[in-house]
Order: C-alpha cells, then sequence, then structure tokens
C-alpha cells in the first residue's frame, strides 16, 4: 500500500508519493519482494513485469519516473543493460526517468559499462530495501542538479542545453564529466564535428575511457575523416573487444563504404554481445541475407521476431526478409504467416506506400509457388511503379529480391530488363548503392550485368560533365547534369550539378535558380532510402548519449 511506510521512506524526497515505477524481474518471488519494497518507500503507482519485451512495450507506451530491472534472466541471452542501452540509443526514454540496475554480482567491466551507460545506479543482490531508497534518492537528487539542463533538451532548445552544459564541464561543477559528454553530443547534433572532436579529446585526457576514444571516433566520421575514424575504432576494440557500440559503427562505416562483408563481421560481433538489442539483430539478419548467408540471416531475423514483434523498434523489412528466406526454404506455412503480418501492418497503417509495397511483394511470393508465369506478368506490374516519387532504394532492392526468384526461363522478358535498367540508373549513386542492388538480384544475370553497366555509365557521365565545368563551360555542364538527372531520377548528378553551380555562382547569373531547380527534383522523386543493406539510416550514431526524449516514429511504417 502506498500509505504503509517504512523507515526506509525518510531517504526519499517528499514528491516520491508521485512516481510512476517499472520492476523488470523475471523470478515471481522476487518480483513480488521487489515490488513490495517500491510501494514501501513510497512511490504511488509500481507496475511490475517479468520478461524484457514486455518491459520494451510499457515503456516504449507510457511514462515512467523510476526502472528498477534485473540484469541477467535466468535462461535467457538477454540482459536489462542491453534494454538500457537500446532505450537510451534510440531516444525512448525520458531525461527525468531513473533507471536502477539489479545484478547478482558486479565485475569490475559491469561497473564500468554501467557507468559509461548513464545508469543511474547499480544494486548488487542481496540488496536491503534501505540500499534500493538510498539509490533512488541519489539519482533523484542528480535529476534535480541537472534540470536546467534535462529541461532544455526536453523543450528541444539545443543552444541553451549546449551552454548549461559547457559552462558545468568548464566550472568542473558537480557532474561535470556527463555534462562534458552531453556538450560533445550536442555539437554533433548541431552539425559541429570539430568542436565535438576537441571536447571529446579533452574529456579523454580528463578521464581516459573507450566512450571518449568511441566519441572521437564518431565525431572524426560525421567530419568525413573515415579513416581517422577507423583508426580510432579500432583503438577502442583494442582496449575494449566486447564494445558492441564501436562494432556497430565500424559496421555502419563498411556499409556506406560498399563493403557488405566487412559490415556483416562487425554486426555480428556486436549482436553476440547484446543478444537482447532488437536492432541489432535485425541488422545482423539483413546484412547476412544481402551476403547470401540464408541459414544465419534466417536464425537472426527469427529472433527479432521472439524479441519484440510488437516493439517500435521492429521493423517490418525482417518480416519481408524472413518471407523471402522461407520462400527460398519451401517453408509455406511460414511464407503464409509473414503474409498475414505484413498485410495487418499495412492495415493499421493505410497510409504508407511501404509497407503497401511489402503486403504486395509477400502475396508475389505465394503466387509464384502456385503459378510461375502469372507471377512474371506481375512482377512487371510491380515494376510499373519504378518511375514514381515513392519508389525508393529499398523498393528497388525488393522488386530485385523477387526477379530473382523467378525460374531462369522467366527473367529475361525485355520489359523487366528495361525495368531493371531503369533502377539500376535510377539509384546507382554510390558503390554502396549499387552493391546492394547486386546482392538483392542475387548477382543473378542479366541483372549483375546490367547494374555494372550502369554503375559505369553513371560514372562517366558524371566525368564528362566535370571535365566541361573544368574547360570553362561550368553552364553547360550544370545544365547538362540537371537534364540527365531529372531524366533519369539519379540523385549523384543532380547534387553533382548544384555543387558546380554552388562553386561558379559568381559568374552564373542563373546559379541560385539551377540549385533550387536540382534540390526540388531531389526532394520529390530522389527520397534517401530507408535502408541500405537493411541498415536504418535513423541518423542515430552508436555510443551516443541521449540527447531528447522524443517519441520515435515505428520503423515497421
Amino acid at each position: 500500500m502506498p500509505g504503509a511506510r517504512s523507515p526506509a521512506v525518510s531517504l526519499i524526497d517528499r514528491d516520491i508519493h508521485l512516481a510512476r515505477a517499472l520492476l523488470v524481474e523475471g523470478n515471481n518471488m522476487l518480483r513480488s519482494v521487489g515490488s513490495g519494497q517500491l510501494r514501501d518507500a513510497g512511490i504511488g503507482q509500481v507496475v511490475a513485469v517479468a520478461k524484457l519485451r514486455e518491459a520494451r512495450m510499457q515503456l516504449e507506451q507510457q511514462r515512467f519516473d523510476i526502472v528498477v530491472c534485473n540484469r541477467e534472466f535466468e535462461g535467457s541471452s538477454e540482459s536489462g543493460q542491453d534494454l538500457l542501452d537500446e532505450l537510451r540509443r534510440e531516444r525512448l526514454l525520458p531525461h527525468s526517468t531513473v533507471f536502477i540496475m539489479v545484478t547478482q554480482h558486479a565485475v569490475y567491466h559491469q561497473v564500468v559499462e554501467a557507468a559509461e551507460s548513464a545508469l543511474d545506479g547499480l544494486l548488487v543482490r542481496p540488496y536491503t530495501a534501505a540500499a534500493l531508497c538510498q539509490r533512488i534518492q541519489e539519482a533523484r537528487h542528480r535529476k534535480r542538479e541537472l534540470a536546467d539542463v534535462l529541461k532544455a533538451l526536453d523543450a528541444g532548445q539545443t543552444e541553451a542545453a549546449f551552454a548549461r552544459a559547457l559552462k558545468r564541464f568548464q566550472d568542473q561543477a558537480p557532474f561535470a564529466i556527463w555534462c562534458g559528454r552531453l556538450a560533445a553530443e550536442l555539437l554533433l547534433d548541431m552539425q559541429r564535428p570539430d568542436d565535438a572532436r576537441r571536447v571529446f579529446e579533452k574529456l579523454h585526457d580528463l578521464k581516459p575511457a573507450p566512450w571518449a576514444l568511441l566519441g572521437m571516433g564518431r565525431a572524426r566520421a560525421a567530419a568525413g575523416d573515415i579513416a581517422a575514424a577507423r583508426r580510432s575504432l579500432a583503438e577502442v576494440l583494442r582496449l575494449d573487444p566486447d564494445c558492441a557500440e564501436a562494432h556497430e559503427l565500424q559496421g555502419q562505416l563498411l556499409v556506406e563504404q560498399g563493403d557488405f562483408e566487412g559490415a556483416l563481421l562487425e554486426y555480428r560481433a556486436a549482436a553476440e554481445i547484446t543478444p537482447g538489442c532488437l536492432l541489432r539483430t535485425q541488422h545482423a539478419g539483413a546484412l547476412a541475407f544481402y551476403q547470401g548467408q540464408a541459414a544465419e540471416a534466417r536464425r537472426w531475423l527469427e529472433q527479432s521476431l521472439s524479441l519484440g514483434v510488437q516493439s517500435k523498434l521492429f521493423d517490418a523489412l525482417s518480416l519481408m526478409l524472413l518471407a523471402l528466406l522461407r520462400w527460398d526454404d519451401k517453408d509455406s506455412a511460414g511464407v503464409a504467416a509473414a503474409r498475414e503480418q505484413l498485410r495487418r501492418y499495412s492495415e493499421r497503417h493505410p497510409e504508407s506506400r511501404r509497407l503497401q509495397r511489402m503486403a504486395q511483394a509477400a502475396a508475389w511470393l505465394q503466387q509464384l509457388s502456385q503459378d510461375a508465369a502469372a507471377a512474371q506478368a506481375e512482377w512487371l506490374a510491380l515494376a510499373a511503379g519504378v518511375g514514381d516519387d515513392s519508389f525508393d532504394l529499398e523498393g528497388a532492392n525488393l522488386l530485385l529480391s523477387l526477379w530473382s526468384r523467378l525460374p531462369p526461363a522467366l527473367r529475361t522478358h525485355a520489359d523487366q530488363l528495361a525495368a531493371i535498367e531503369r533502377i539500376a540508373l535510377r539509384f546507382c549513386v554510390a558503390k554502396a548503392t549499387a552493391e546492394v542492388l547486386a546482392a538483392a538480384a542475387q548477382r543473378a544475370e542479366p541483372a549483375l550485368g546490367t547494374i555494372r553497366r550502369c554503375q559505369s555509365e553513371i560514372q562517366a557521365l558524371a566525368e564528362q560533365a566535370m571535365s566541361q565545368s573544368l574547360r570553362g563551360d561550368a553552364a553547360g555542364a550544370v545544365q547538362r547534369l540537371l537534364q540527365q538527372g531529372e531524366g533519369l531520377r539519379n540523385a549523384k548528378l543532380l547534387e553533382m550539378a548544384a555543387a558546380i553551380a554552388r562553386r561558379h555562382a559568381a559568374v552564373l547569373p542563373d546559379a541560385q535558380a539551377w540549385i533550387d531547380r536540382a534540390a526540388a527534383c531531389m526532394k520529390d522523386s530522389c527520397r534517401v532510402g530507408t535502408h541500405i543493406a537493411g541498415i536504418q539510416r535513423s541518423g542515430r550514431s552508436p555510443g551516443g548519449l541521449q540527447l531528447r526524449s522524443r517519441a520515435a516514429t515505428p520503423v515497421a511504417a
């Protein structure tokens, strides 16, 4: 009963009766005891759950002031640390929420990991009610001490939050290291990577730690110095081979460079270190899919289903890739189950062209099992949308994945090859996108040859325009690139047109009009693909502090 006060209640602040707490504990008896301790401490409402996926759902749907979570769960490879890291990384945990971890034993690396993940308190079993109250009291005191910074963050006042955090760091006020780290994160958020790197370097000088080195690597990556970023990450992994964030960031950089084999190694390592992390599990599964590692891909993607198909962090792409893998394995029941789930997703989000496309693709797989000739005709109908504004890289990958599953004799229709050429000319904007198109087509001919040829053609067009500009005809180069970019809807050509116009703006009267024209076309028809090789491009960076408590958009839609 909230009114039943124990002597320990005096340890907590006067507003504790207004607080809501979530207890995550797998053991029935310990869950009952823990709930009682929290209620006896004066906490007004206590919700108790047994599993991490239930906790994730509760935290996505409701706001809690206090979370007390077990680190280890018997019979499961998941951990409470995985849950905390994912919630903070995906900005699903408000700054004001106190997160206390409970562990059976605290070895050194767990204490360091807890401190670096901005954990508010660590308790080792067996602990007393008084010890629990003390941890909560200390954490809530910290929240009050930093209230001006946290309130600015929650209000989206980035400049104010940065100024307050930086001042506390420079003044070496209480919690100065945390404020310095936050200031560096905010500099990254404000697109000031060189300044962020300098702050991370000062933090590392004050307190050498892998997270500071990781921050330096992230800042270098944001500044475009990929080689230096990878050197920083290699140093992090030398000091701490089990740093999942460093593996993940290495994987992201390798994906952007088109090295999917290397990226898979990194994401596999990150997912194995944190098996309870839904996003890393999905990413490892998607990369394995594109690398042709079917058994591994299916294992990771099936695991992601068990981790939380109802979570906001679950992506419908995992279901789509599973449907393809199940079709390859002649698992018709599995394909039907995935189709039904995608259909329900699509009905819940009728505005999502992405989900409609996936539902249609899953239905197509079932049709292919029954009538390949009819499926060939239906593929052509689906391919009619390759020129639509809403068609993106992910849609292109999906269409190529379906094409590669047609019987070889049905893959050479002239209209099919024309559609594949349009896809390649539109999306071959970088090595990474060309490689993922080839991987989606399972590197099957004639698609592979078409993709390689179109990749070379786009590169040749870009080089010809640059040579024309260097010869003194910048206006002609811009106009040529605009015409080609608009016709092919190729972002690389349009971006180059804008770049040349910007560089020669002083002598090109129409420069701004051309820049605006390129930007308008890119906005309408060159949308960034949701994924490259299944890696969500959400803008977040592994290893960073949570910057603002904003609601996440369900990635399924």
